[in-house]
Formats: C-alpha cells, sequence, structure tokens
C-alpha cells in the first residue's frame, strides 16, 4: 500500500499500552494516529480502544463531550476494543454495571477471570486462516451473551474471546502484546472495506 492507501486509524492513547497497537497497526499496514481529544477523531477512518482500567478510561470520556463523539464515531466508522475497550463497546455491562457506548451487541463481566496475578496466555483454535490463536490474558473480562449478529471469531473455555458485528470489533485479549499480527490485519482489512463504501 502507498501511504495514501494506508487507512489512518486512531488508539485511544489514555491507558493501555497504546504504543503497541499503534506499532501493530503500522505493520498490518495502517497509519496509526495516537487520539486524546474528541476533535482528533475528525479526518479518522477507524479507531482502537485498547486496555487500561474501564471505570479510569470513562471518567476522562466524560469530559469534552468525549464519551458523545465517540459513540456517534462508533455508529458509522469501524472501531475495535480491546479488554478495557471490549468492556466500552458492550450494549451492557456487569460486575458491576457501568455506562458503555452500547455500539456491540453483546454483554461483557468485568475481572472475570480474576486478578492482575491470574493473567494468563492461552492458545486456541479460531475462525481466522492460519491456525490457533495466541491470546494474552490481563485481568479479562469474559463475553457471557452475544447477539444473533455477531460472529464469534475465538474462544477461551467456551466463552467468546474474539467478535466481530459488522465493522465493530472486540477482543478480551491483548493482541498487541503477540507476535501474531492476524488480529489487527483484520481490522485495518475492515477499515479499508468501509473507506471504500
Amino acid at each position: 500500500m502507498t501511504e495514501q492507501q494506508r487507512p489512518r486509524i486512531g488508539v485511544l492513547a489514555i491507558q493501555g499500552d497504546y504504543s503497541a497497537h499503534a506499532e501493530a497497526l503500522r505493520e498490518s499496514g495502517a497509519e496509526p494516529v495516537e487520539v486524546r481529544k474528541p476533535e482528533q477523531l475528525a479526518g479518522l477512518d477507524g479507531l482502537i480502544l485498547p486496555g487500561g482500567e474501564s471505570t479510569t478510561m470513562l471518567k476522562f470520556l466524560e469530559k469534552r463531550h468525549f464519551f458523545d463523539r465517540l459513540v456517534e464515531f462508533s455508529a458509522s466508522k469501524p472501531v475495535f476494543g480491546t479488554c478495557a475497550g471490549a468492556i466500552l463497546l458492550a450494549r451492557e455491562v456487569r460486575n458491576p454495571p457501568q455506562r458503555s457506548l452500547a455500539a456491540l451487541d453483546a454483554v461483557v463481566e468485568r475481572n472475570a477471570y480474576g486478578r492482575q496475578i491470574d493473567s494468563s496466555i492461552v492458545t486456541a483454535e479460531t475462525e481466522l486462516p492460519g491456525g490457533p490463536l495466541e491470546m494474552v490474558f490481563i485481568r479479562a473480562p469474559r463475553i457471557v451473551d452475544t447477539g444473533a449478529d455477531v460472529e464469534i471469531l475465538a474462544r477461551r473455555d467456551g466463552s467468546p474471546s474474539l467478535i466481530k458485528q459488522g465493522m465493530v470489533m472486540a477482543a478480551t485479549f491483548h493482541p498487541e502484546l503477540s507476535h501474531d499480527r492476524r488480529v489487527h490485519r483484520l481490522f485495518v482489512e475492515t477499515v479499508a472495506a468501509a473507506t471504500k463504501n
């Protein structure tokens, strides 16, 4: 791809390993843009909501109408949430309940696999071509319910861990911490397809 063809994908740079997401996007054929203000959403083709602590992220997003701008953005452009980002995208959040963007027809339970000490790396089958997928879980949420239009691309212990609904993707793990770039490539492909429509 030439620079003109590379989609511009924002990474919400508040918490989490946003620099690792930026590197993964670069390696997957996109131009990453760190986003810290709502006005920086203008001109982006897609957005990644990385991990972190979802309640802390919400407090930040409630300033300067950032949350409302994200609701608008995720209704019209591709968005990918990982870990805390997946929580923010869900239509319903449990344990405890909290506000969300409701961009994805899924119910997410916070801290479902225990504390930081219970973090793990799991290799599991996936619908993505190329064999089993390495998944890095850190204080991960669990997807406990999905709507009929949600495609399940990978699971952990029977629960969905990577899902896609139209232009919206969510992972309960951290694909940016793996050398496997298939998840980011899928999102870049989703963004590229959306920019052609």
